[in-house]
């Protein structure tokens, strides 16, 4: 008996019902792109690994996808490697591929790769699966679709106002009940010289980040376990214990880290994005989060996080200010912000709260019933005309019992059922019946046209 084919761990297909579904956030984030003069790009599936390793630490390299070279792909290795084993050594000898991370990394090397052919500030969207070798569990796959927004060439902060105003509509349009956390680089790093600990400025910043999960006694005895005495982590309670309006907190943070340039520079930055949001309007809520570290090393200034508030699930959609996306490329000192919409998340969020219009995934407005070989011809001329005139319509391609013909209509969601049966042939005439009520009448080519348009 043949065995059963099945597909990687990880990776998933998706049937017609769930691609409208997934092509309707693909579309919204798409057209809010456009509309804020974002240019799509791709890159390849595949980078060079010279382009990957060493940009995501230690455990992205572990998860990235090499490609094994074709063709004699042992010839750089000789016995005594071999017989070692050292996998890591084998591996960079035997690959010189792999499957992209994010799309982050290859927009930097496309950056600098096309700089002579593009003006800046340049605004790009990319929406494109990615691959990590990482363990399935659930929410968490190997192969998953990012949409990402950067802008490059510009220090702006109305940037990063824009990028804000286009996630607040972006969710608006899904429906979907969001709260956008805000913080800045530079305000953690002030806060870490202000309590007197700027040299482990990184194990503050991962451990607070997990005050949402852990809360705040258990991210004090990872500090604890960090090396940072009580002195410090007792000064850091009280800004990760700060409530009010974003003004408010601002007020507090601001006679917190006075003595620290950096840190007041970040509190000026968080002051101007705020105030700017807050005078064009938004419809979902901005937080300052002082505890918001996402990815630190890789974020100079602004933070952002979006986190769904009606279902319990991760961020939905991340992002931040960066000063050197190209600089392992050699183009140092060019800023940017960019922003990532998580939309295999969206779509979990959108199925829990039954955000989805009903009417999504009808492919077909109306099916045409094969009654014979005469009828078939004239109802193909019809689906010819209905489609020229913008309806989607089709012909069961097979002569069979009724019953079967409908069921698929019904099954399919098709709206309307048309016959041209051998009475109708003689005077161009088409009975079409609507599938939600069960009536139906005769119409002239012209009249269904009008009806179903």
């Amino acid at each position: 008996m043949a065995q059963k084919p099945s597909i990687p761990k990880g990776t998933r297909d998706f049937s017609p019902e769930e691609m409208a579904r997934r092509n309707y956030i693909f579309d919204t984030i798409k057209r809010n792109f456009a509309l804020c003069g974002y240019k799509q790009i791709e890159t390849p599936a595949m980078e060079n690994l010279q382009t990957l390793m060493g940009k995501y630490g230690e455990e992205g390299d572990r998860l990235l996808f090499k490609i094994q070279n074709s063709g004699d792909f042992l010839r750089s290795c000789c016995d005594e490697e071999l017989v070692a084993r050292n996998l890591v050594k084998l591996t960079n000898k035997m690959c010189e591929k792999g499957l992209r991370y994010d799309l982050t990394v290859p927009f930097a090397r496309f950056v600098v790769q096309h700089r002579n052919e593009l003006q800046m500030p340049f605004k790009r969207f990319q929406i494109q699966p990615v691959w990590r070798a990482d363990r399935p569990q659930k929410g968490r796959y190997r192969e998953f679709y990012q949409c990402d927004a950067d802008v490059v060439g510009s220090d702006s902060l109305l940037n990063e106002v824009e990028l804000l105003t286009l996630i607040d509509k972006v969710f608006t349009d899904l429906g979907i009940n969001v709260a956008v956390k805000l913080n800045n680089r530079k305000v953690l790093s002030g806060i870490a010289e202000t309590i007197g600990e700027a040299d482990k400025i990184v194990d503050i910043t991962v451990a607070i980040d997990k005050i949402d999960k852990i809360g705040l006694e258990n991210v004090n005895a990872e500090l604890r376990e960090k090396g940072l005495g009580e002195a410090a982590i007792e000064a850091l309670r009280p800004i990760l214990e700060l409530s009010g309006s974003n003004s408010e907190k601002l007020d507090v943070m601001s006679e917190i880290l006075k003595d620290s340039e950096t840190g007041m520079k970040g509190i000026a930055e968080l002051r101007e994005v705020t105030a700017a949001l807050d005078a064009l309007g938004h419809a979902n809520e901005v937080q300052v989060d002082f505890s918001l570290a996402r990815g630190l090393n890789y974020y100079t200034g602004t933070i952002i996080e979006v986190q769904a508030k009606d279902v319990v699930i991760g961020s939905i959609t991340g992002g931040g200010r960066y000063d050197n996306l190209t600089g392992v490329f050699g183009m140092p000192g060019l800023s940017g912000v960019g922003i990532s919409f998580g939309a295999d998340r969206i779509y979990d969020v959108m199925t829990q709260l039954g955000l989805f219009p009903d009417d999504l995934g009808r492919t077909v407005k109306v099916m045409f019933v094969n009654f014979g070989e005469k009828e078939a011809l004239q109802s193909l001329r019809y689906v010819k005309a209905l489609r020229e005139a913008g309806v989607s319509a089709m012909l069961y391609p097979d002569c069979c019992k009724m019953k079967k013909q409908m069921t698929m209509a019904d099954a399919d969601r098709i709206p309307f059922v048309a016959f041209v049966g051998e009475s109708e042939l003689g005077r161009d005439a088409i009975v079409i019946k609507s599938m939600a009520t069960g009536e139906q009448s005769e119409y002239t080519l012209a009249a269904a046209i009008e009806l179903l348009s």
